[in-house]
């Protein structure tokens, strides 16, 4: 199935646009977990056991399992939330952005060796840097555009003069992205919730594309606006990321419960526009 019917799919039965990102600090683990690396799993795997029906997606970011030598338990994971929600679809939150061979192995981990569906990209180096995933008919990716970040202004921000319209770094990718680079038909971009009026101005220049939303929750984010900036004519092309907000609603045995009180309190506020 393709990844954009995944999301479709996922977005129909569970009527949400919530992704939640699993980023696992043992520091913040329930206290009798607390610390213990080897609990990644355990711990992942009971917030997918509380939200399997709310959300659109999950969002595992690689960084918190591979400090821990857990990439194991990252792939015991994603074998659990096949079997415990085998129609939402996987988004590896990995950054990467190199260019041939590296980028093919990227590649490989990412869909071969982890199995996932999507994963998101860096595209500072350009095209050749998001070829190798595109090989992969079926998969998603997801190009950082506007991000959440204070330091986004850096690069994103910045106009380009040699480009006709003098676009600003960030609406020329997602022209790219909504254009000549989207060769397998399921790319998306990465677009920060703390700021709707660029959310808005990507969706002028990419329609049809998915956006994936982190910044909600602990960042800050205004839920609703992002909602009302990103919406698209087409279902199922809004993912709304929230992660620690979720994951970490509570710091004692009932942190599976908590997180899902406020992925349903998320959920509906992500209705409400």
């Amino acid at each position: 199935m393709l990844f954009l019917d995944q999301l479709l799919r996922a977005h129909t039965q569970n009527q949400s646009v919530l992704c939640v990102g699993l980023d696992p600090l043992p520091s913040r683990f329930p206290f009798k977990w607390r610390d213990q690396s080897d609990k990644i799993f355990n711990f992942c795997a009971e917030i997918v056991n509380a939200t399997a029906d709310l959300v659109i997606a999950y969002k595992p970011q690689i960084a918190y399992f591979s400090a821990h030598r857990a990439e194991d338990q990252l792939e015991r994971l994603i074998r659990h939330v096949r079997d415990v929600a085998p129609c939402v679809p996987i988004i590896l939150d990995a950054k990467r952005g190199d260019i041939g061979t590296t980028a093919e192995q990227y590649a490989i981990e990412a869909f071969e060796r982890y199995g996932v569906d999507a994963l998101t990209l860096s595209p500072f180096m350009g095209f050749d840097s998001i070829a190798p995933y595109l090989k992969y008919h079926d998969k998603g990716a997801f190009l950082l555009c506007r991000t959440s970040n204070p330091g986004g202004d850096d690069l994103q921000n910045q106009q380009l003069l040699s480009v006709e319209n003098n676009p600003h770094l960030y609406e020329h990718i997602a022209s790219l992205a909504h254009g000549p680079w989207n060769t397998n038909g399921q790319l998306g971009l990465v677009v920060g919730a703390t700021y709707p009026n660029e959310i808005e101005r990507v969706r002028q220049h990419a329609p049809h594309l998915p956006l994936l939303i982190p910044g909600i929750g602990t960042q800050g984010g205004d839920a609703i606006a992002t909602v009302k900036a990103a919406k698209s004519s087409e279902p199922a092309r809004v993912i709304v990321t929230s992660s620690r907000a979720i994951i970490y609603a509570s710091e004692h045995e009932d942190f599976a419960q908590a997180s899902r009180l406020e992925a349903l309190k998320t959920r509906a506020l992500l209705q409400s526009p």
